[in-house]
């Protein structure tokens, strides 16, 4: 089955930062679909330039509920709508409103109610969600209902303000923190519990309380059940921010009993009004204890990447010994190369010892590694280092030899595109989008030399990016010389243009 980065990557020309924000959707919508009784498809508007005619719709992902049965028993990832079919979902990226059928819908004997809910990320909407309940199981109101229900509209209206999710939003967090049928309590503006699920309450009750919630300030009943006084505080804190609007992440304490709870509060906010919160609650006493035996096979991970990194800084340091002690300075110029070299691999192995995902915040390593390339920069020529764009997170596989490209690149142009005695700058420029990763390293020196041939150059720098780009990264390398004319003043340079494919099927 596709992922979603790579239906996004195959159907849409969505910048890199719209298609997170619609992995964050994805990450947040089981919550939706839980409180809404139904299932939810996202849709993305298929790029003009792979549908000349315009109009198609492809479902780039999907979320059943599990409070209730699917209007999907297939997989329908991958399908494509005209607008014609499904006339909500233009509709509801030109209007920027939740538009609903008036009629049910029948697909497959199966009579369903569907809502399209534009998806805004800043001033823009970038995708429309389908919100499809299945009318087949009659249900009966509840207080539960009401409650699922009245809170599925908020978030989903919130969805359409662009404040749902929030930005920034901690995938890890939204992963490992409890679910709707963990336990949900829903509170009005003051702090007030005005609906507590059975399993949020039995969730209290371990905590030591032993009356009903409903009527009672949530925050300092959940203060004084702590055990620790700054987890506490924390947690009460965390409540009291989620009524003023702000986002919290997943925060667990334990109980003066000794229950081990996960707490969660959400903001409400629809069209920007204070409508409450949400706080998910889940009892983990006894997913705590097994899960002692995963958290530590993830530390041994990270030591072994800690160990790594102090081998290659032992590494590093024997080449900078052995660098001190020969008198030739081409050996001593190799020697520092390696050094450079090496040192680049252990900051990638000490980002992955502090990492939970294999993942790497390649902007936050770079920062470390390009003011070490520039180092080479002689007295004589002062050249500057500037990055413009995000890298982003990306996986470990593609890290570390995505890292020696680039100082490689960098060093090349450092080293050998401004004469003894000249000043100048290298850029770095970034551009990522859900399909590709384009980084461009361009300086403003004398140019590459007459006849210049990437394919026939002998440079073991250049080898090496050769090599990196090709086998690890199966991306494309070109290097050109670039003329401008500025002011009748002739500046050449050069111009490194990398792109690396972020979708495995490219």
């Amino acid at each position: 089955m596709s992922t979603l980065a790579e239906l996004l990557a195959d159907n849409t020309g969505l910048p890199g930062e719209a298609a997170d924000h619609l992995q964050t959707v994805v990450a947040e919508w089981q919550l939706l679909a839980d409180l809404s009784f139904a299932d939810f498809l996202l849709w993305v508007p298929v790029t003009e330039e792979l549908q000349p005619d315009g109009g198609d719709f492809v479902c780039v992902a999907h979320a059943r509920p599990t409070t209730a049965p699917t209007a999907h028993p297939e997989d329908v990832v991958g399908t494509r709508f005209t607008v014609e079919e499904h006339p909500q979902l233009a509709k509801a990226m030109r209007e920027v409103r939740i538009c609903r059928e008036e009629d049910p819908h029948w697909y497959r004997d199966l009579p369903m109610r569907r809502e399209a809910i534009p998806v805004r990320f800043h001033d823009t909407v970038i995708a429309v969600m389908s919100r499809e309940t299945n009318l087949a199981a009659p249900r009966v109101p509840s207080p539960l209902e009401i409650a699922y229900l009245g809170s599925a509209g908020d978030l989903c209206q919130m969805i359409v303000d662009g404040t749902f999710p929030p930005n920034g939003s901690n995938a890890t967090d939204t992963h490992t923190s409890p679910r709707v049928g963990d336990g949900l309590i829903r509170l009005d503006s003051s702090g007030t519990v005005v609906f507590a699920s059975p399993n949020g309450l039995s969730a209290y009750h371990r905590m030591g309380h032993e009356s009903d919630l409903v009527g009672t300030r949530l925050a300092p009943l959940t203060r004084s059940l702590i055990r620790d006084p700054f987890d506490a505080t924390e947690v009460s804190h965390r409540i009291i921010e989620a009524l003023d609007g702000k986002p919290s992440s997943r925060t667990e304490a334990d109980s003066r009993r000794g229950a081990v709870v996960l707490f969660r509060a959400l903001p409400l906010r629809p069209a920007g009004q204070a409508a409450g919160a949400l706080v998910l609650v889940r009892d983990v006493t006894e997913v705590k204890r097994r899960d002692r035996a995963l958290l530590s096979k993830d530390a041994t991970i990270r030591e072994i990447h800690h160990r790594v990194k102090n081998n290659l800084q032992t590494v590093a340091a024997l080449l900078r010994l052995q660098s001190r002690r020969t008198t030739s300075e081409e050996a001593r110029l190799a020697l520092a190369e390696s050094v450079r070299r090496v040192t680049s691999i252990a900051l990638v192995h000490e980002a992955l010892s502090i990492s939970v995902d294999e993942r790497v915040d390649l902007d936050k390593l770079l920062d470390n590694v390009l003011p070490m390339v520039g180092e080479v920069a002689t007295a004589e020529s002062q050249v500057g280092l500037k990055r413009t764009g995000s890298f982003g997170v990306v996986v470990a596989e593609i890290a570390t030899p995505l890292v020696m490209v680039l100082a490689e690149l960098v060093q090349n142009a450092v080293e050998h595109a401004f004469p003894a005695g000249r000043s100048g700058k290298v850029e770095l420029i970034v551009e990522r989008s859900a399909r590709w990763l384009d980084v461009v390293i361009r300086d403003n020196g004398r140019g590459l030399p007459s006849g210049f041939s990437l394919e026939r150059s002998d440079g073991l720098g250049l080898q090496i990016v050769r090599t990196l780009v090709e086998s690890e990264l199966r991306g494309s390398l070109s290097l050109r010389k670039v003329r401008t004319e500025a002011s009748s003043t002739r500046v050449t340079g050069t111009e490194a243009a990398l792109r690396i494919p972020l979708s495995r099927r490219l």
